[in-house]
C-alpha cells in the first residue's frame, strides 16, 4: 500500500474509532515508517500523531521515538505526562545514548523531572552519561554492550553470548576485559563462531584494539570512525576501563550535526530552526539573520567611503563604473572559493593551523593565475565597451582575485587563533571585506594608471 493510502487508510481508522483494527495496521509498520506517519499526522489539523504513538506497543514506540524530530519527542512527552505510568515506560525503554541525546536538550529542571521516573539502575546510566562534557563523546555511548573475559573457553563465550546479549546494541563486535574491566581487545563475532569450541577466548587477542576516551570531543569519534571503518568503538576512560560503545549510527548524527552547524555558520546563521524554514516561525528567522546583515550594512559604509573619495576619477573616466561590480564580485567570489576549500580541510583534519605559510605561497600562486585568466576574459568585454580602460580592469582584476582569494584563506586560520570556531569565517563577512579592498584597488590603480598616462 502506498504511503498516501495508508494515511488517509490511519485517518479514516481514527475517525470511525475502529482502535482495534488502526493498532494491527500500525504495529505492522517500521520503525521509521511509523515515525514518518505520526509526523505527517501531526502537520494537520487533528493532532492524531499521539493516538497512533500510543497504540504502538512498548518495543516499536521505543524504536519509533528514537527516528521523531526533536520538536516532536517533546511534544509526545508532554502528552504522555498524563499518564505518569505509559511515559516512565517508555523512558526506561530507550537506548541510553537516545535518551540522553533528548535529556541533554530539556530544559535543566523538566530533565531532572523526567531523571526521577527512570528506574533506579537506568536513573544511574542516565545520570551518568549527563556527568560528561557536552559534544563529548561520553554524553552518546551506550553501556548495552557484550564483553567476554579472556579466560573464557569459545563454547563459554558464546553461551555468555546467548544469555546477556538480548539488550546489546550491536553484537557483530564482542568485548574482552580483564576481570577489573580494563579492555584488552574487541572481536567480530564471525571470530568466535569460526574458532573451536575448546579454544580460548585469549588465544584470539591480537591486541590492537581501537577504543576512544569518554572525555574527548565527538568530532573524534567522527574521524576515528572514517579511519577505521567499523560499525561500533569501545569507550573508555582514562584508565582504560571500559565504559560502554559508540555505534555507527550515532556517529552517522554527530557528523549530519556537525556539517550542518559548519553550514550555519558559513553562512551567517545560527540556531536550530534554520534546519526547517519552513516550520519555523518567521520572527525567529528574522532575529537570526538581521544581526549580521545591519553589520555588514554598516560595514559596507567603507565601500561609499571609498568611493566617494574617487569621485573625481569616476567624473572624468565613467566607463571605470561599468566594471565596478564585475571586478567586485570576482574578488568576493574567489575569497569564498578559498574559505569553502579551507574550511572544509580543517574540519577534515587535512591542513593544520602551521600549514598556513606554505597555504600562502600556493594560493598566492593560484590565485595570480586565475587572476590573470580572467584578466583576459575582462580585457575583451572592454575592448568592446572601453577600450581606453583595458589596462585598469585587467591589472585590477588580478589584484582583486589575489587579495580575494588570500582574505578567504587567512580569516579562517584567524578564526582558529583567536579559539573560535574556522567556520564562522563566514561568506558574507568574506564578501564584504573583498569589496572594500577591491573598490579601493580598482580606484587606486586607476588613479595611478590615469595620471602616469596624462
Amino acid at each position: 500500500m502506498e504511503n498516501k493510502e495508508f494515511v488517509l487508510l490511519v485517518r479514516e481508522l481514527i475517525a470511525e474509532k475502529n482502535w482495534k483494527l488502526l493498532k494491527t495496521e500500525i504495529n505492522l509498520l517500521e520503525p521509521y515508517q511509523a515515525a514518518g506517519l505520526i509526523e505527517e499526522l501531526e502537520e494537520g489539523d487533528e493532532k492524531d500523531g499521539i493516538l497512533v504513538f500510543r497504540l504502538l506497543n512498548r518495543g516499536l514506540a521505543k524504536d519509533t521515538f528514537s527516528y521523531l524530530p526533536y520538536e516532536l519527542q517533546e511534544y509526545v512527552i508532554g502528552q504522555l505526562a498524563e499518564n505518569g505510568n505509559k511515559l516512565a515506560a517508555l523512558l526506561n525503554d530507550l537506548d541510553p545514548d537516545d535518551r540522553t541525546a533528548f535529556f541533554e536538550e530539556l530544559p535543566g529542571k523538566v530533565s531532572q523531572r523526567l531523571i526521577q521516573m527512570l528506574s533506579p539502575s537506568e536513573r544511574k546510566v542516565a545520570l551518568s552519561l549527563l556527568g560528561y562534557p557536552e559534544d563529548s563523546i561520553g554524553r552518546h555511548m551506550t553501556p548495552d554492550y557484550v564483553a567476554v573475559k579472556p579466560h573464557y573457553t569459545i563454547a563459554q563465550a558464546l553461551d555468555h553470548i546467548r544469555r546477556f546479549a538480548k539488550d546489546s546494541e550491536t553484537i557483530n563486535v564482542i568485548y574482552v576485559v580483564d576481570p577489573q574491566w580494563k579492555l584488552l581487545d574487541d572481536l567480530r563475532i564471525r571470530e568466535l563462531i569460526l574458532a573451536s569450541p575448546e579454544t580460548l577466548v585469549s588465544e584470539l587477542i591480537d591486541n590492537r584494539v581501537v577504543s576512544l576516551n569518554a572525555n574527548d570531543d565527538q568530532e573524534v569519534a567522527v574521524e576515528v570512525f572514517k579511519e577505521t571503518d567499523r560499525i561500533a568503538l569501545p569507550v573508555v576512560d582514562s584508565d582504560g576501563t571500559m565504559l560502554g560503545i559508540v555505534t555507527v549510527d550515532d556517529i552517522i548524527d554527530i557528523a549530519d550535526e556537525e556539517t550542518t552547524e559548519d553550514f550555519q555558520r558559513f553562512g551567517s546563521l545560527s540556531g536550530d530552526a534554520v534546519v526547517n524554514p519552513l516550520k519555523a516561525r518567521v520572527g525567529l528567522l528574522y532575529k537570526q539573520r538581521i544581526i549580521w546583515l545591519i553589520g555588514l550594512v554598516f560595514m559596507n559604509v567603507f565601500s561609499g567611503a571609498v568611493l566617494a573619495s574617487y569621485e573625481g576619477v569616476i567624473q572624468a573616466m565613467v566607463s571605470l563604473v561599468f566594471f565596478l561590480p564585475l571586478l567586485i564580485d570576482s574578488g568576493g567570489n574567489a575569497g569564498s572559493q578559498s574559505a569553502t576549500l579551507m574550511i572544509r580541510s580543517i574540519a577534515l583534519g587535512d591542513v593544520q593551523m602551521k600549514d598556513w605559510i606554505k597555504l600562502m605561497g600556493k594560493e598566492l600562486a593560484v590565485s595570480l593565475l586565475l587572476g590573470i585568466t580572467m584578466a583576459i576574459g575582462v580585457s575583451l568585454i572592454a575592448a568592446f565597451r572601453a577600450p581606453d580602460v583595458i589596462a585598469v580592469v585587467a591589472i585590477t582584476m588580478v589584484l582583486i582575485v589575489i587579495a580575494g582569494s588570500l582574505i578567504g584563506l587567512i580569516l579562517p586560520f584567524i578564526f582558529i587563533k583567536l579559539k573560535l570556531d574556522p567556520a564562522t569565517a563566514c561568506a558574507p563577512l568574506i564578501t564584504s571585506i573583498s569589496d572594500i579592498t577591491g573598490v579601493f584597488i580598482y580606484f587606486s590603480v586607476a588613479t595611478w594608471y590615469f595620471s602616469s598616462v596624462a
